[in-house]
Protein backbone atom coordinates (compact mmCIF):
# COMPACT_ATOMS: atom_id res chain seq x y z
CA UNK A 1 0.00 0.00 0.00
CA UNK A 2 1.81 3.44 -1.10
CA UNK A 3 2.22 6.75 1.01
CA UNK A 4 1.69 9.82 -0.27
CA UNK A 5 2.89 12.88 2.03
CA UNK A 6 0.97 16.09 1.77
CA UNK A 7 1.74 19.65 3.01
CA UNK A 8 -2.07 20.67 2.77
CA UNK A 9 -5.10 20.50 5.32
CA UNK A 10 -7.45 17.88 4.39
CA UNK A 11 -10.77 18.41 3.68
CA UNK A 12 -12.96 15.29 4.28
CA UNK A 13 -15.90 15.70 2.46
CA UNK A 14 -16.66 17.79 -0.58
CA UNK A 15 -20.40 18.86 0.35
CA UNK A 16 -21.23 22.56 1.11
CA UNK A 17 -19.42 22.55 4.50
CA UNK A 18 -15.89 21.19 2.99
CA UNK A 19 -16.50 23.83 -0.18
CA UNK A 20 -16.65 27.10 2.12
CA UNK A 21 -13.77 25.44 4.45
CA UNK A 22 -11.71 24.56 1.78
CA UNK A 23 -12.55 28.51 0.56
CA UNK A 24 -11.58 30.19 3.56
CA UNK A 25 -8.43 27.99 4.33
CA UNK A 26 -7.19 29.23 0.85
CA UNK A 27 -8.33 32.53 0.90
CA UNK A 28 -5.60 32.74 3.78
CA UNK A 29 -3.23 30.96 2.12
CA UNK A 30 -3.57 27.74 3.29
CA UNK A 31 -2.33 24.59 0.58
CA UNK A 32 -5.87 22.53 1.13
CA UNK A 33 -7.04 19.30 -0.47
CA UNK A 34 -10.10 17.98 -1.09
CA UNK A 35 -11.37 14.20 -0.80
CA UNK A 36 -14.78 13.68 -1.87
CA UNK A 37 -16.88 10.67 -2.34
CA UNK A 38 -19.95 11.58 -4.33
CA UNK A 39 -20.15 15.70 -4.21
CA UNK A 40 -23.68 15.35 -5.52
CA UNK A 41 -24.89 13.43 -2.61
CA UNK A 42 -24.01 16.16 0.05
CA UNK A 43 -26.73 17.85 1.93
CA UNK A 44 -25.59 21.46 0.20
CA UNK A 45 -26.76 20.22 -2.97
CA UNK A 46 -30.33 18.34 -1.46
CA UNK A 47 -31.44 21.14 1.22
CA UNK A 48 -34.11 24.36 0.24
CA UNK A 49 -31.31 27.11 0.61
CA UNK A 50 -33.44 29.04 3.26
CA UNK A 51 -31.47 31.39 5.35
CA UNK A 52 -33.60 31.19 8.68
CA UNK A 53 -32.62 31.51 12.30
CA UNK A 54 -35.68 33.32 13.28
CA UNK A 55 -38.56 31.43 10.94
CA UNK A 56 -36.63 28.03 12.59
CA UNK A 57 -37.52 29.12 15.61
CA UNK A 58 -34.36 28.80 17.38
CA UNK A 59 -33.46 29.27 20.68
CA UNK A 60 -30.41 29.75 23.06
CA UNK A 61 -27.19 29.29 21.88
CA UNK A 62 -28.24 27.98 18.14
CA UNK A 63 -30.36 30.92 17.76
CA UNK A 64 -27.06 33.05 18.77
CA UNK A 65 -24.74 30.65 15.61
CA UNK A 66 -27.70 31.24 13.14
CA UNK A 67 -27.66 34.92 13.71
CA UNK A 68 -24.05 35.16 13.58
CA UNK A 69 -23.52 33.51 10.44
CA UNK A 70 -26.31 35.39 8.74
CA UNK A 71 -25.03 38.78 9.32
CA UNK A 72 -21.82 37.20 8.06
CA UNK A 73 -23.42 36.05 4.93
CA UNK A 74 -23.65 39.14 2.59
CA UNK A 75 -19.95 39.33 2.76
CA UNK A 76 -19.18 35.94 2.30
CA UNK A 77 -21.56 35.47 -0.81
CA UNK A 78 -19.64 38.51 -1.73
CA UNK A 79 -16.36 37.09 -1.48
CA UNK A 80 -17.21 34.09 -3.51
CA UNK A 81 -18.53 35.90 -6.11
CA UNK A 82 -15.82 37.83 -6.64
CA UNK A 83 -13.43 34.33 -6.80
CA UNK A 84 -15.68 32.70 -8.69
CA UNK A 85 -17.56 35.20 -11.40
CA UNK A 86 -20.73 33.30 -10.49
CA UNK A 87 -23.95 34.54 -8.99
CA UNK A 88 -24.98 32.58 -6.06
CA UNK A 89 -28.69 33.90 -6.26
CA UNK A 90 -28.83 35.54 -2.48
CA UNK A 91 -32.19 36.55 -1.62
CA UNK A 92 -33.27 38.81 1.74
CA UNK A 93 -36.73 37.63 0.76
CA UNK A 94 -38.10 37.33 4.02
CA UNK A 95 -40.15 34.27 5.51
CA UNK A 96 -43.54 34.11 6.62
CA UNK A 97 -44.56 31.54 9.59
CA UNK A 98 -48.03 30.56 9.80
CA UNK A 99 -50.17 29.33 12.15
CA UNK A 100 -53.83 28.28 12.99
CA UNK A 101 -54.19 30.82 15.86
CA UNK A 102 -52.89 34.27 17.43
CA UNK A 103 -52.49 32.18 20.08
CA UNK A 104 -50.25 29.32 18.19
CA UNK A 105 -48.38 32.80 16.86
CA UNK A 106 -47.71 34.30 20.17
CA UNK A 107 -46.09 31.23 21.99
CA UNK A 108 -43.62 31.19 18.94
CA UNK A 109 -40.11 30.86 20.51
CA UNK A 110 -38.72 33.55 18.14
CA UNK A 111 -41.96 35.69 18.55
CA UNK A 112 -41.04 38.66 19.49
CA UNK A 113 -38.13 39.22 16.63
CA UNK A 114 -41.10 39.13 14.00
CA UNK A 115 -43.68 41.04 12.77
CA UNK A 116 -47.07 39.76 13.83
CA UNK A 117 -50.00 38.79 11.27
CA UNK A 118 -53.40 38.72 11.54
CA UNK A 119 -55.34 36.71 8.79
CA UNK A 120 -55.23 39.78 6.41
CA UNK A 121 -51.93 40.21 6.80
CA UNK A 122 -51.06 36.80 5.53
CA UNK A 123 -52.84 37.64 2.68
CA UNK A 124 -51.16 40.17 1.90
CA UNK A 125 -47.73 38.29 2.24
CA UNK A 126 -48.57 35.38 0.95
CA UNK A 127 -51.90 35.65 -1.83
CA UNK A 128 -53.72 32.30 -1.92
CA UNK A 129 -52.39 31.28 1.39
CA UNK A 130 -54.74 28.13 2.67
CA UNK A 131 -57.60 28.86 4.60
CA UNK A 132 -57.00 27.28 7.89
CA UNK A 133 -54.05 29.48 8.63
CA UNK A 134 -55.06 32.75 10.81
CA UNK A 135 -52.05 34.29 11.98
CA UNK A 136 -48.65 34.57 11.04
CA UNK A 137 -45.12 35.99 11.96
CA UNK A 138 -43.15 37.54 9.14
CA UNK A 139 -39.32 37.44 9.58
CA UNK A 140 -38.18 39.94 6.86
CA UNK A 141 -34.54 39.57 8.03
CA UNK A 142 -34.25 36.10 6.96
CA UNK A 143 -33.73 35.07 3.52
CA UNK A 144 -32.44 32.05 0.97
CA UNK A 145 -29.35 31.29 -1.29
CA UNK A 146 -29.87 29.10 -4.43
CA UNK A 147 -27.55 26.35 -3.18
CA UNK A 148 -28.62 23.82 -5.36
CA UNK A 149 -28.07 25.55 -8.57
CA UNK A 150 -25.40 28.42 -8.04
CA UNK A 151 -24.02 28.62 -4.44
CA UNK A 152 -22.46 24.98 -4.85
CA UNK A 153 -20.93 25.83 -8.22
CA UNK A 154 -19.84 28.86 -7.32
CA UNK A 155 -17.54 27.86 -4.56
CA UNK A 156 -16.39 25.01 -6.54
CA UNK A 157 -15.37 27.38 -9.24
CA UNK A 158 -13.91 30.06 -6.93
CA UNK A 159 -11.98 27.13 -4.78
CA UNK A 160 -10.53 26.07 -8.15
CA UNK A 161 -9.52 29.92 -8.93
CA UNK A 162 -7.73 29.74 -5.70
CA UNK A 163 -5.63 26.73 -6.10
CA UNK A 164 -7.37 23.83 -3.92
CA UNK A 165 -6.52 20.52 -5.11
CA UNK A 166 -10.14 17.88 -5.13
CA UNK A 167 -10.15 14.13 -5.30
CA UNK A 168 -13.28 12.93 -6.44
CA UNK A 169 -14.29 9.72 -6.17
CA UNK A 170 -12.24 8.77 -3.33
CA UNK A 171 -13.74 6.66 -0.23
CA UNK A 172 -11.72 7.41 2.96
CA UNK A 173 -11.93 4.18 4.76
CA UNK A 174 -9.80 5.52 8.53
CA UNK A 175 -9.02 8.34 10.01
CA UNK A 176 -5.09 7.18 10.96
CA UNK A 177 -3.30 8.01 14.34
CA UNK A 178 -0.37 8.22 16.23
CA UNK A 179 -1.81 8.29 19.93
CA UNK A 180 -3.63 10.65 19.72
CA UNK A 181 -2.48 12.80 17.05
CA UNK A 182 -3.96 13.07 13.48
CA UNK A 183 -1.52 11.76 10.84
CA UNK A 184 -3.40 10.72 7.90
CA UNK A 185 -6.33 8.96 6.23
CA UNK A 186 -6.52 5.50 4.24
CA UNK A 187 -8.26 5.85 1.13
CA UNK A 188 -9.56 4.23 -2.15
CA UNK A 189 -9.25 6.17 -4.68
CA UNK A 190 -11.54 6.29 -8.00
CA UNK A 191 -9.46 3.76 -9.82
CA UNK A 192 -9.64 1.55 -6.76
CA UNK A 193 -6.18 1.66 -5.72
CA UNK A 194 -6.01 1.80 -1.39
CA UNK A 195 -3.10 4.11 -0.25
CA UNK A 196 -2.07 6.40 2.63
CA UNK A 197 -2.51 10.24 2.91
CA UNK A 198 0.10 11.45 5.13
CA UNK A 199 -0.96 14.95 6.74
CA UNK A 200 -0.61 16.98 9.72
CA UNK A 201 -4.20 18.63 10.15
CA UNK A 202 -7.28 17.83 8.61
CA UNK A 203 -11.14 18.81 9.04
CA UNK A 204 -13.76 16.06 9.13
CA UNK A 205 -16.89 17.24 7.30
CA UNK A 206 -18.86 14.48 6.35
CA UNK A 207 -21.96 15.16 7.33
CA UNK A 208 -23.93 12.05 7.64
CA UNK A 209 -21.25 9.77 7.57
CA UNK A 210 -19.00 11.45 9.70
CA UNK A 211 -19.52 9.02 12.83
CA UNK A 212 -18.95 6.09 10.28
CA UNK A 213 -15.19 8.02 10.19
CA UNK A 214 -14.87 8.73 14.37
CA UNK A 215 -17.78 6.78 16.05
CA UNK A 216 -17.39 9.09 19.43
CA UNK A 217 -19.74 11.48 17.66
CA UNK A 218 -23.45 11.24 18.31
CA UNK A 219 -24.06 11.96 14.76
CA UNK A 220 -26.87 9.88 12.65
CA UNK A 221 -28.61 10.52 9.15
CA UNK A 222 -31.90 12.01 9.16
CA UNK A 223 -33.52 11.63 5.73
CA UNK A 224 -35.39 13.80 3.84
CA UNK A 225 -36.86 13.88 0.51
CA UNK A 226 -38.39 16.98 -2.11
CA UNK A 227 -39.38 17.85 -4.81
CA UNK A 228 -39.82 21.15 -6.94
CA UNK A 229 -42.71 22.67 -9.18
CA UNK A 230 -42.82 25.42 -11.65
CA UNK A 231 -44.65 28.51 -10.34
CA UNK A 232 -45.01 31.48 -12.47
CA UNK A 233 -42.46 33.99 -11.84
CA UNK A 234 -42.90 36.37 -8.76
CA UNK A 235 -46.24 34.00 -7.96
CA UNK A 236 -44.92 33.81 -4.36
CA UNK A 237 -42.46 36.61 -3.14
CA UNK A 238 -42.16 35.32 0.35
CA UNK A 239 -40.97 32.02 1.66
CA UNK A 240 -44.06 30.03 3.57
CA UNK A 241 -42.35 28.14 6.61
CA UNK A 242 -45.45 25.82 7.43
CA UNK A 243 -45.31 22.78 10.12
CA UNK A 244 -43.82 20.03 8.47
CA UNK A 245 -43.60 21.18 4.99
CA UNK A 246 -41.84 24.66 3.34
CA UNK A 247 -42.21 26.33 0.00
CA UNK A 248 -39.21 28.22 -1.23
CA UNK A 249 -39.51 30.41 -4.06
CA UNK A 250 -36.83 31.10 -6.75
CA UNK A 251 -36.89 34.01 -8.74
CA UNK A 252 -37.23 32.32 -12.19
CA UNK A 253 -40.72 31.02 -9.88
CA UNK A 254 -39.32 27.73 -9.53
CA UNK A 255 -40.80 26.69 -5.89
CA UNK A 256 -39.17 24.05 -3.84
CA UNK A 257 -40.97 21.88 -1.44
CA UNK A 258 -39.24 20.62 1.57
CA UNK A 259 -38.91 18.44 3.38
CA UNK A 260 -39.86 15.11 4.92
CA UNK A 261 -37.94 14.06 8.14
CA UNK A 262 -37.05 10.57 8.37
CA UNK A 263 -35.05 9.02 11.23
CA UNK A 264 -35.87 5.15 10.85
CA UNK A 265 -34.68 5.54 7.37
CA UNK A 266 -31.26 5.42 8.30
CA UNK A 267 -29.05 5.60 4.78
CA UNK A 268 -32.07 3.88 2.67
CA UNK A 269 -32.11 5.79 -0.67
CA UNK A 270 -35.16 6.60 -3.23
CA UNK A 271 -38.24 8.63 -2.99
CA UNK A 272 -41.09 6.88 -0.94
CA UNK A 273 -44.68 7.25 -2.06
CA UNK A 274 -45.63 8.48 1.51
CA UNK A 275 -43.11 10.87 1.64
CA UNK A 276 -44.17 12.54 -1.54
CA UNK A 277 -47.89 12.07 -0.21
CA UNK A 278 -46.59 14.13 2.87
CA UNK A 279 -45.23 16.96 0.85
CA UNK A 280 -48.66 16.87 -1.85
CA UNK A 281 -50.31 17.42 1.69
CA UNK A 282 -48.52 20.00 2.54
CA UNK A 283 -48.74 22.06 -0.78
CA UNK A 284 -52.19 21.59 -0.65
CA UNK A 285 -52.90 22.75 3.09
CA UNK A 286 -49.77 26.00 2.38
CA UNK A 287 -50.81 27.17 -1.42
CA UNK A 288 -53.88 25.19 -2.63
CA UNK A 289 -53.42 26.79 -6.04
CA UNK A 290 -49.85 25.24 -6.15
CA UNK A 291 -50.92 22.20 -6.11
CA UNK A 292 -51.25 22.57 -10.27
CA UNK A 293 -48.08 23.83 -11.06
CA UNK A 294 -45.93 21.24 -12.93
CA UNK A 295 -43.90 19.17 -11.22
CA UNK A 296 -39.83 19.20 -11.91
CA UNK A 297 -37.80 17.55 -9.95
CA UNK A 298 -37.58 14.96 -6.86
CA UNK A 299 -35.00 14.41 -4.81
CA UNK A 300 -33.91 12.94 -1.21
CA UNK A 301 -30.61 13.52 0.68
CA UNK A 302 -29.39 12.92 4.56
CA UNK A 303 -29.09 15.14 7.16
CA UNK A 304 -26.59 15.02 9.88
CA UNK A 305 -28.57 15.17 13.18
CA UNK A 306 -27.07 15.30 16.90
CA UNK A 307 -29.05 14.75 19.87
CA UNK A 308 -29.69 18.16 20.51
CA UNK A 309 -29.40 19.35 16.64
CA UNK A 310 -26.37 21.84 17.03
CA UNK A 311 -23.67 21.34 15.01
CA UNK A 312 -20.28 20.03 16.46
CA UNK A 313 -16.96 22.38 15.79
CA UNK A 314 -14.04 22.65 16.69
CA UNK A 315 -11.05 20.30 17.89
CA UNK A 316 -11.91 16.81 17.66
CA UNK A 317 -10.74 14.05 20.50
CA UNK A 318 -7.85 13.83 18.01
CA UNK A 319 -4.51 16.33 18.07
CA UNK A 320 -4.85 17.87 14.71
CA UNK A 321 -8.20 16.59 13.71
CA UNK A 322 -11.32 19.38 13.88
CA UNK A 323 -14.79 18.87 13.01
CA UNK A 324 -17.25 20.49 11.12
CA UNK A 325 -19.97 18.56 10.93
CA UNK A 326 -23.41 17.60 12.43
CA UNK A 327 -25.53 20.83 11.14
CA UNK A 328 -28.64 18.86 10.95
CA UNK A 329 -31.48 21.26 8.68
CA UNK A 330 -29.07 24.50 9.20
CA UNK A 331 -25.83 23.62 7.19
CA UNK A 332 -26.35 26.50 4.16
CA UNK A 333 -27.20 28.92 6.95
CA UNK A 334 -24.43 28.20 9.46
CA UNK A 335 -21.99 27.53 6.46
CA UNK A 336 -20.30 31.24 6.81
CA UNK A 337 -19.64 31.21 10.71
CA UNK A 338 -18.31 27.51 10.47
CA UNK A 339 -15.70 28.44 7.77
CA UNK A 340 -14.98 31.38 9.63
CA UNK A 341 -14.86 29.72 13.41
CA UNK A 342 -12.64 26.83 11.67
CA UNK A 343 -10.10 29.08 10.08
CA UNK A 344 -9.26 30.94 12.68
CA UNK A 345 -8.84 28.01 15.22
CA UNK A 346 -6.58 26.24 12.90
CA UNK A 347 -4.27 29.01 12.75
CA UNK A 348 -4.84 30.23 16.10
CA UNK A 349 -4.28 34.06 15.02
CA UNK A 350 -6.45 36.62 15.55
CA UNK A 351 -9.07 34.56 17.30
CA UNK A 352 -11.62 36.24 19.33
CA UNK A 353 -12.95 35.71 22.47
CA UNK A 354 -16.64 35.62 21.29
CA UNK A 355 -15.38 32.69 18.72
CA UNK A 356 -13.35 30.70 21.53
CA UNK A 357 -17.04 30.83 23.65
CA UNK A 358 -18.85 29.40 20.73
CA UNK A 359 -17.03 26.71 20.05
CA UNK A 360 -17.00 25.63 22.86
CA UNK A 361 -20.91 25.89 23.21
CA UNK A 362 -20.33 23.47 20.42
CA UNK A 363 -17.48 21.10 21.00
CA UNK A 364 -18.31 17.03 20.02
CA UNK A 365 -18.11 15.63 23.49
CA UNK A 366 -21.16 17.85 25.03
CA UNK A 367 -23.64 15.06 25.06
CA UNK A 368 -21.78 12.64 27.43
CA UNK A 369 -23.72 13.25 30.29
CA UNK A 370 -27.04 13.46 27.85
CA UNK A 371 -26.96 10.17 26.50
Amino acid sequence: MATVRTESVLILGGGLMGLALAHKLALHGRSVEVLSRRRNEAAGFVAAGMLAPHAEGLSGEQLRLGQLSLDLIPSWVNQIETDSGLCCGLRQCGIVVPFATAAQRDLYPTACLGESLDRSGLEREVPGIGPSWQAGLLFSQDGQIDNRRRLMRALETACVSLGVHFQEGVEVHDILQDGHTFIGVRMRNAEGEVHTLTSQKAVLCCGAWSAQLLPALAIVPVKGQMLSLQGPRDSLKRIVFGPGTYLVPREDGLLVVGATSEPEAGFMEGLTPFGQQQLQAGINTLLPEASQWPPMERWWGFRPCTPDGGPLLGRSSVDGLWLATGHHRNGVLLAAITAELIEANISGKGITAEQIQVLEAFQWNRFKTKI
